[in-house]
């Protein structure tokens, strides 16, 4: 049976992780979250603070795939549904659902909206695979698991680069 452990446990723990890879010590590690039916990777000095989904703001004349805005601590977020912006289904709004505040780092409030965490690999437990080349300029590289699932790698600068994810506007 899998040991259970609280939200704020893991954000604690992510935190001390986030600030020793920031540092440059401890090992490298990928957070691992499901977008959809897809796992993505993300370096964990890219991550963002992970928080329960919020009720959402409806924004009127945006995207299909923009959920709204957030309000976190009384910080505005945008929150894209990263299944939808990935042209998958709809993110269920349930106990799972998270939110990835990730452009903290890049002086932006922006976040994904997420199926569900999945905590943190290592790298070495990888191996990468082939890129598709009709890939988005953020799907950084694919990875196999050692079960033989695909995993993609996101850039967080590059999808806050991409012009497609910063015009929300319809």
């Amino acid at each position: 049976m899998a040991k259970k452990t609280s939200l704020r446990d893991f954000q604690a723990y992510l935190a001390g992780r986030l600030t020793s890879a920031a540092q440059g010590h401890g090992a490298s590690s990928w957070l691992a979250l499901q977008a959809g039916d897809v796992g993505w990777l993300i370096d964990l000095a890219d991550s963002g603070e992970i928080v329960q989904a919020p009720r959402l703001t409806q924004v009127p004349l945006t995207r299909p795939w923009f959920a709204g805005i957030a309000n976190i601590r009384g910080n505005l977020h945008a929150v894209a549904d990263f299944s939808m912006f990935c042209h998958g289904a709809p993110t269920a709004r349930n106990n799972n659902a998270r939110l990835l505040l990730v452009g903290s780092r890049y002086g932006s409030n922006a976040s994904l909206l997420v199926t569900r965490m999945l905590g943190l690999k290592k790298p070495e437990d990888f191996a990468q695979e082939a890129n598709d080349p009709a890939a988005a300029p953020w799907e950084a590289a694919r990875y196999s698991d050692r079960q033989g699932v695909i995993w993609r790698k996101l850039s967080i600068r590059a999808l806050l680069d991409d012009h497609e994810f910063m015009t929300i506007g319809v």
